[in-house]
């Protein structure tokens, strides 16, 4: 039988590592440094975490780093070179190759005509590729694991998180994936940025620390469903506040966004990924 008391002490330390990765995306990864932050055995730590984890720890990092590479590519002039050299790639070539195998298109096409150019069209042509519904969404109980920081940052809680729900055995096949976002990111500061991640509670949880319970207000929600990278979610956002709202005649609720997540990053491609954006209305 299992000790569950066994799990929750692999959890922490298989957390600690997540956060370590996340804090050293600029740094070389060296794999016995992290069975030092995990305390664990340098020749088995890494088959607990792909078991765990259902990637290997060199999976994790690639995708952690294309991730903020599409983000920077989509959202920033920094030079592609300077993206590559920062994603731990030692020239353009090599990073050129392993960008447009994730993301379908070279990293300059990328810049141009990912799925945020999608969203630069006039309104009357983003509306033809993109439906808004309006639905009635009930209050939803959610365990929750709060961020600070950067939205594109948000998977360490999520990992936070279903590190605490393992052990516990309270993991279902198709729990609903949640991210509740609170700031606005053009007038906060990115550091100051908070979020949640979230899983849709069945019933009762008993939680402590640092996950906690939340309700998401139910009401009327406009809809807006995204395919793609998630780096593409804010453009998708400003022409949904910036266009759709402002020309739809309905006014915005006082409650955040959430988005819920259709599949999942660790074994979707990017291009594939959907999202649900949710607008609340009054």
């Amino acid at each position: 039988m299992r000790d569950d008391r066994d799990w929750t002490s692999y959890g922490d330390r298989l957390e600690r590592v997540t956060a370590y990765i996340y804090d050293h995306l600029d740094d070389e990864i060296d794999l016995d440094k992290l069975a030092e932050v995990a305390c664990m055995s340098a020749h088995h730590w890494h088959r607990i975490y792909h078991a765990v984890h259902g990637e290997t720890i060199a999976a994790t990092v690639k995708r952690l780093r294309l991730h903020r590479a599409a983000g920077l590519l989509a959202h920033t002039a920094m030079p592609i070179a300077a993206i590559a050299e920062r994603s731990g790639y030692p020239n353009l070539q090599s990073f050129t190759r392993i960008f447009r195998a994730s993301y379908g298109m070279p990293p300059a096409q990328y810049r141009r005509h990912g799925q945020h150019s999608l969203f630069q069209k006039s309104p009357e042509e983003v509306s033809a590729m993109y439906d808004v519904s309006i639905t009635k969404v009930p209050a939803l109980k959610a365990v929750a694991v709060s961020h600070t920081g950067s939205y594109m940052a948000i998977g360490q809680a999520y990992d936070r998180l279903f590190g605490w729900l393992g052990p516990r055995q309270l993991i279902r096949p198709g729990m609903r994936m949640l991210g509740v976002y609170l700031d606005d990111p053009s007038v906060v500061p990115e550091n100051q940025l908070r979020s949640r991640a979230c899983v849709v509670a069945d019933g009762p949880v008993a939680v402590e620390p640092p996950v906690e319970m939340i309700e998401i207000a139910g009401g009327t929600y406009a809809v807006l469903r995204h395919k793609g990278p998630y780096a593409t979610m804010k453009a998708a956002y400003q022409w949904l506040y910036g266009d759709w709202l402002v020309n739809s005649g309905r006014e915005a609720a006082d409650a955040p966004c959430f988005e819920d997540y259709l599949n999942n990053p660790r074994d979707t491609a990017p291009a594939e990924l959907l999202t649900d954006i949710y607008l609340p209305l009054r």
